[in-house]
């Protein structure tokens, strides 16, 4: 990918607080999720896949030490400085017993090679119980929230069945900052019906919403999923690699300059991937992205404006 210092990459961010590059280990916790166990719906959300988003999460081979064993040998070619986030990746990771996670999530912290422990999660499943332990092991390493946003718009929202509203996502970033924990914002581009104002619309309010990073994710269509369906009926139309990177420069543009981009799109398992099929060769997406912008001279925060 070609260098390119114009946005507040991940790793610019990872070497500016640690020193040094650091590799996410993902986790799985071994729970499900309110979309899913009949609370709200048992389907999940329209793109989501058996495992949760978790298709490169180590397998749930017992508990999470040695979960944290096979994902560091996978990298351990590539991390020769050996510092790793512990991240818990698939479903909903606050959705369990209160000791149950404290149990977990220490278990993911006591390595001295684990720097911060990340949680990808719902806003609606962050109880004052869940928010007083999260704020506790802040205290001793950084703890990071995901938040599955996706979007602001209601439409897309109820074609997604993410199952709450736009106030829940705000009260859960509130309340998040109160106890001083670190937010991560997850947004979908190209979710069907959604323009491209539309996606840079949410991208902005994210900015404005006071969560300190940002992942965006291109819309994957996974086999065994009910989006697989929609685009096989001709319904949902992929964007293409030159559209998608159009989107990205419009919505870094849009960011606040300090704003950690944790992520600049996804890469789906090959293995169920039906579309977009360009996104699956993970290093000519990143080239491309690094190119156009180099040449478009992509600047974040350039049209940035703050409530």
């Amino acid at each position: 990918m070609v260098a390119n210092m114009e946005y507040l990459s991940f790793n610019q961010a990872m070497k500016a607080r640690f020193g040094t590059k650091v590799y996410k280990l993902a986790l799985d916790g071994g729970m499900t999720c309110p979309n899913r166990d009949g609370t709200l719906g048992r389907k999940g959300c329209i793109f989501c896949s058996d495992v949760g988003s978790g298709d490169f999460a180590a397998p749930r081979c017992g508990d999470v030490s040695a979960q944290l064993a096979a994902a560091k040998a996978k990298v351990a070619q590539k991390n020769s400085n050996g510092k790793y986030i512990a991240y818990f990746q698939s479903f909903t990771n606050t959705y369990a017993p209160v000791a149950y996670l404290e149990m977990i999530f220490r278990q993911a912290m006591a390595p001295d090679d684990i720097v911060a422990l990340s949680i990808a999660t719902r806003p609606d499943c962050l109880s004052p119980e869940v928010l007083a332990l999260l704020a506790q092991l802040n205290r001793e390493k950084p703890v990071w929230v995901e938040l599955g946003l996706q979007t602001i718009h209601p439409e897309s929202a109820r074609y997604i069945r993410r199952g709450y509203d736009l106030p829940v996502y705000d009260r859960a970033v509130s309340a998040l900052k109160a106890h001083q924990l670190e937010v991560i914002t997850h947004v979908i581009l190209g979710l069907p019906g959604e323009s491209r104002e539309d996606m840079i619309a949410t991208v902005r309010y994210v900015g404005n919403s006071g969560a300190d990073g940002i992942k965006l994710q291109l819309l994957h269509v996974l086999e065994g999923t009910d989006l697989a369906k929609d685009y096989r009926a001709g319904r949902v139309f992929p964007l293409t690699l030159e559209e998608y990177i159009g989107i990205l420069e419009d919505c870094l543009a849009v960011l606040p300059p300090e704003m950690v981009i944790h992520r600049l799109t996804g890469d789906g398992a090959k293995k169920t991937l039906l579309a977009p099929l360009w996104s699956a060769n993970k290093k000519r997406v990143l080239n491309a992205i690094g190119t156009a912008f180099a040449q478009d001279h992509i600047r974040q925060g350039i049209q940035w404006q703050p409530k």
